[in-house]
């Protein structure tokens, strides 16, 4: 079946006012598409899923839409203090694609690269959608919605994975040919510059890594590339321009993988445009289901696995806070819990939870380092899967170590004016 090609706004008016409708994360979001969504007025109870919202859509401010959200990004939080129906699902990544399973929304949506041969490939994000999106394509009672922009690069899978969408299963095609979303690199501050120092001691030649948001873990790769040393793989959640870079350099030879030797792993892509650029028809990177990138065991398959991920706090028993701050949402636990416990499955493996020692709130510095989470706290990641902390101040590695160990060794992690009150804290811990 051909599908029918049509206008942003015709086919948001396929939706109807009562309806359920879903997306995947950031790069997958078809923005054409939502827009014209956000033009119409009549909703009256239209259920949105989805994640981490790269624009501001005024769909989400109509009354009648509520939007169940995965993962929270600065969009989100916005529209919550703005009063509008935004929910948090608790929800890894790697359970995505169940979640949607089970809601399963009537409408599916994604943007994807113009067709080549009867296939659209999903482009920067696989994600846990590609299954729903090819259940709603052969469903007659439900509407799948790709949005194909010629800025989109076309990329890769791996065997018997595939990134693609047969045309013929498409209701309705949108062209669109807005510039697709770019993340520039992140200034880091002089903390973040000495925090990715320390984290480069446990980055050795051989090493597979996994990257993401933000000003240290970009810093790390940019690092990577420009001095001596190599050899790496890269089995990464999302794919950055850092990780591109330490490809340019000749930095990549995934030689020391395990399931996926020869080729760098991900499931979705979010970057400058020149990343974008250089991932068109990339045989060097695979995307794959989150299901397969983020599971435990096959990251724990690469040799000198080093993940980097942040945090916004934790306390002297290693329980670390990243997504929530009291009852506001941050972000969300994405693929942080599973990238942290495959650590634990070899020697030659580091999570490392990188954070300032400080933060600044109402002009007040505290101490993100406290001797133990206020109530009401929500655990990002467990104390017996936190392996090294990295701070501006040095790094602790905490495998091994006992409750009063760990307690002192994250104490010297903190600011100095801090230290005294943390290290009398920590004697009074597994006694």
């Amino acid at each position: 079946m051909t599908p029918r090609t049509c206008t942003p706004t015709e086919a948001a008016a396929a939706v109807s006012p009562r309806d359920s409708l879903a997306f995947g994360l950031g790069p997958g979001i078809p923005d054409a598409f939502l827009r014209a969504l956000g033009e119409r007025d009549d909703w009256e109870d239209l259920v949105v899923g989805g994640a981490l919202l790269l624009d501001y859509y005024t769909l989400f401010t109509r009354p009648g839409v509520s939007y169940r959200c995965g993962f929270f990004g600065p969009a989100e939080r916005i529209l919550l203090a703005e009063g509008h129906h935004v929910d948090l699902v608790p929800s890894g990544f790697r359970q995505f694609a169940p979640t949607l399973a089970q809601f399963s929304p009537r409408v599916l949506c994604a943007q994807a690269a113009p067709a080549r041969d009867g296939l659209l490939s999903l482009s920067l994000h696989y994600g846990g959608t590609r299954d729903e999106l090819l259940a709603a394509g052969r469903d007659p009672d439900r509407l799948l919605v790709i949005e194909v922009n010629p800025h989109l690069p076309w990329t890769r899978s791996h065997p018997p994975y595939d990134n693609t969408i047969p045309l013929e299963l498409v209701d309705l095609l949108v062209e669109a040919d807005g510039v697709p979303y770019a993340l520039e690199d992140e200034a880091p501050s002089d903390a973040e510059r000495l925090i990715a120092r320390h984290a480069l001691d446990f980055v050795h030649d051989g090493a597979t890594l996994q990257t993401g948001i933000g000003a240290v873990p970009g810093m790390v790769a940019t690092t990577l590339a420009e001095q001596a040393g190599g050899d790496y793989g890269v089995h990464s959640e999302m794919f950055t321009t850092g990780l591109m870079r330490l490809h340019q350099a000749g930095k990549v030879t995934n030689a020391h993988k395990g399931q996926f030797a020869g080729y760098s792993v991900t499931t979705f892509a979010l970057g400058t445009a020149e990343l974008y650029r250089w991932l068109d028809n990339n045989q060097a990177v695979a995307f794959l289901p989150v299901e397969v990138v983020n599971d435990p065991t096959v990251i724990g398959n690469n040799a000198g696995m080093v993940s980097i991920n942040g945090a916004l706090g934790l306390d002297l028993y290693g329980q670390v806070v990243a997504d929530n701050i009291g009852a506001r949402q941050i972000s969300g636990v994405g693929g942080h819990e599973d990238f942290v416990a495959a650590a634990d499955l070899r020697l030659d493996a580091h999570s490392l939870i990188c954070l300032t020692s400080t933060v600044e709130v109402g002009g007040e510095v505290r101490s993100r380092i406290v001797p133990m989470l206020p109530a009401g706290a929500v655990v990002s990641t467990p104390r017996h899967h936190t392996n090294v902390v990295v701070t501006e101040h040095g790094s602790a590695e905490l495998r091994g170590l006992t409750v009063a160990e760990r307690a002192h060794a994250l104490a010297e992690l903190a600011d100095p004016a801090f230290r005294a009150e943390l290290h009398a804290a920590a004697d009074t811990l597994g006694r």
